[in-house]
């Protein structure tokens, strides 16, 4: 038996049980607050969450509230781009031509709106009655990411049985004579589990009418990411692919080792929702030994992407929940599938991920997403 194998069963008791072992629970399930001091990443503040069962997730407070680096049981889930967790004083939102974006791209999840997601351009912005300002300009995922977050509450609740350590923050997306939106995100993970959840609600503050769009670029990397390694969604059919797929040819559903100069290749696919109402992907090792899986209220995201990075030296893998489809605001706008909020409304977005450690809990996964897919055949 491994050390890992004998602690998890030996720590899986009531918490008056722990507690006479012990003059702090933190020694097996904490939410500390850090701040880094050094380089460009200096004076980000951040969470880190660990449970009892070995989970640990960052929460970068100054990145909008998104998640860096990610491990379970000593393996690294997050995929690094080697942009590092830059401050949001250095993002210059404006340049490299709406690119900007890739200097944030980094960790965990890295979310994309709040009125603005997918490629940019310049749009219509006559709703918001300012004359000076006739339109508007996106860069690609727009603005949020770059937003710090305000910090509304850290608790660590334990019951005689587990508990949960929950994380609360917002982050606000506003000008004068433009939007005025509120993103309030709740992260809480299990004091026992593999796993953590991600609540979100977007609400218009403002008094004019604005446009939504969110996204969740969930990145993965080695070793959930390697040669072979199988993707799994319960797909109807392919809606889009980038042309690099047809020039390169590298599959949608197992992966290649790093290639040099590899150009990065997405899919659309349409997903089909289990009886729950959630759909549901998974990313496994091809020795079924460690695996990611995601569900997500499929009315709320109802479009998906999947982002092939598998360049040396930046190899991973994008799972991406989205409100609209890839041809983006221009098309959403024109089609009537754009989100227009009112003053007062909201939106909620409600998000799991899953760590898979051990073939047992890699095949159920699979289990899963693939009776999804034969419920949609005999349908």
């Amino acid at each position: 038996m491994s050390a890992r194998d004998w602690y998890g069963d030996a720590v899986q008791q009531s918490t008056s049980h722990l507690r006479r072992r012990t003059g702090d629970l933190a020694a097996f399930a904490e939410i500390r607050e850090v701040v880094r001091s050094n380089g460009q990443e200096r004076g980000v503040r951040s969470l880190q969450i660990r449970n009892a069962d070995g989970l640990e997730i960052e929460v970068l407070i100054d990145r909008a509230f998104d998640i860096g680096d990610v491990r379970y049981r000593g393996v690294p889930v997050s995929w690094r781009s080697g942009n590092g967790y830059r401050h949001p004083s250095l993002h210059e939102v404006e340049s490299e031509d709406g690119l900007a974006w890739l200097r944030t791209l980094d960790g965990f999840l890295v979310s994309g709106g709040l009125d603005h997601a997918l490629f940019g351009g310049e749009y219509d912005a006559t709703h918001y009655h300012y004359p000076p300002k006739q339109t508007v300009r996106h860069g690609l995922h727009g603005r949020l990411s770059s937003l710090p977050a305000r910090l509304l509450s850290v608790d660590e609740e334990w019951q005689e049985n587990g508990g949960v350590l929950r994380v609360r923050g917002e982050v606000v997306q506003a000008t004068s004579f433009g939007e005025h939106l509120r993103l309030r995100r709740t992260i809480e993970v299990d004091v026992f589990g593999s796993g953590f959840r991600i609540d979100d609600e977007v609400e218009n503050l403002g008094f004019e009418r604005t446009p939504h769009m969110f996204l969740y670029h969930i990145n993965v990397g080695w070793p959930v990411v390697d040669e072979g390694s199988e993707f799994h969604g319960a797909i109807q059919r392919h809606v889009w692919k980038s042309d690099s797929v047809d020039e390169q040819g590298a599959p949608h559903d197992r992966l290649i080792a790093p290639e040099r100069h590899f150009v990065e290749q997405v899919w659309e696919h349409e997903l089909s929702a289990g009886q729950d109402g959630r759909h549901r992907v998974a990313l496994l090792r091809s020795d079924g030994n460690f695996g990611v899986e995601i569900d997500w209220d499929a009315s709320a995201m109802p479009h998906f992407f999947e982002w092939q990075n598998l360049r040396e030296g930046q190899y991973g893998v994008g799972l991406e929940p989205s409100t609209h489809h890839v041809s983006g605001e221009a098309a959403a706008r024109e089609d009537g599938t754009m989100i227009w909020l009112e003053h007062g409304e909201s939106r909620t977005y409600r998000t799991s991920i899953t760590l898979l450690d051990g073939p047992e809990a890699t095949a159920a996964a699979r289990s899963r997403v693939q009776s999804i897919s034969r419920k949609e055949a005999t349908a």
